[in-house]
């Protein structure tokens, strides 16, 4: 049995960086997952879907590791970088995207939305707690991944 935990995240926040910069690592998969932590492995299985396997969490005994694939598109000119789950693979579900916008060659402006489902293997009667604690820890990791990137891009304006 499986507890299924919903993901749902959205961030906007502006950079210093210029939009050329902040474009070409935002859709540069490998590259953006750089500044994303605890990834413990990222595979390229072709036609612009990569594997993620994050670090295990928890304890010897009890522990988890969230593993998905997604596929990655990008338009330039729309300013967007889209991912949408690759069913099968692991025991997570992520889509979400970039849109990046040029404020005017002074910065540029980032809004991320991810949305998905990590399946955590526990009976459904550990659902209120594991829920918030999976949700919460998936969320410090983004939450570091954008100030890795922020930091890349020169800071916030």
């Amino acid at each position: 049995m499986a507890i299924s935990v919903p993901i749902e995240l959205g961030y906007e926040f502006e950079v210093k960086g210029k939009y050329d910069d902040v474009f070409g690592v935002l859709s540069d998969v490998p590259t953006s997952v750089s500044h994303f932590p605890k990834v413990d492995k990222l595979t390229d299985m072709g036609d612009g879907v990569y594997k993620w396997e994050m670090q295990k969490v928890g304890t010897a005994q009890v522990n988890i590791q969230t593993v998905y694939a997604s596929k990655y598109t990008s338009d330039k000119a729309k300013g967007t970088v889209k991912w949408t789950p690759v069913k099968g693979v692991g025991n997570a579900l992520v889509g979400g995207s970039w849109k990046v916008s040029d404020n005017k060659g002074k910065s540029t402006k980032v809004v991320l939305k991810i949305d998905g489902t990590v399946d955590v293997p526990l009976p459904g009667l550990m659902k209120m707690v594991v829920e918030p604690v999976v949700a919460g820890e998936f969320e410090k990791l983004v939450e570091k991944y954008i100030d890795n990137l922020v930091k890349r891009f020169g800071g916030e304006v």
